[in-house]
């Protein structure tokens, strides 16, 4: 057991979080996200937070992690499809608020890419981290700083 840390990050992701080094990049991925798949295929670090919520995780993540100060944007969502346009994704407000806790440029601080383009950046990222995140369009990705 640790002093302040969020119980809800596990030793096998306190420790990739730690290997990360500046510029990597974490995908969390909701429910639906393909990120077993995706990190076989790309050999990216495959980790599982069954029961939690994304933004119980940014939250998490965020007390121990810095974002990237070097890139406008170190928080991207994916963008809905033009047939989802009318859909609410209400935890996105969550985020940015979460985000806004930890990041001085709050809001400003969150991107997106197209669908098929967080796709193509997810498989670059150093850990894909599939959560219990039922809201579609829950994913995100983070880029890591310097503290």
């Amino acid at each position: 057991m640790l002093k302040n840390i969020p119980a809800i990050l596990s030793p096998e992701l306190l420790k990739v979080l730690c290997e990360m080094g500046h510029s990597d990049r974490i995908c969390i991925g909701d429910g639906n996200f393909p990120g077993a798949s995706m990190a076989k295929a790309n050999g990216a670090v495959f980790l599982r937070a069954d029961g939690h919520g994304i933004n119980d995780l940014l939250d998490a993540i965020l007390q121990v992690f810095p974002l990237d100060e070097y890139t406008e944007t170190p928080v991207m969502l994916m963008e809905k499809m033009e047939r989802d346009r009318d859909i609410d994704i209400p935890v996105w407000k969550d985020y940015a608020a979460t985000v806004a806790k930890y990041d001085r440029r709050g809001e400003s601080a969150i991107g997106a890419y197209e669908r098929f383009e967080f796709y193509e950046q997810a498989k670059k990222c150093y850990c894909i981290l599939q959560s219990g995140e039922t809201q579609i369009y829950g994913n995100v990705i983070l880029q890591k700083g310097v503290i």
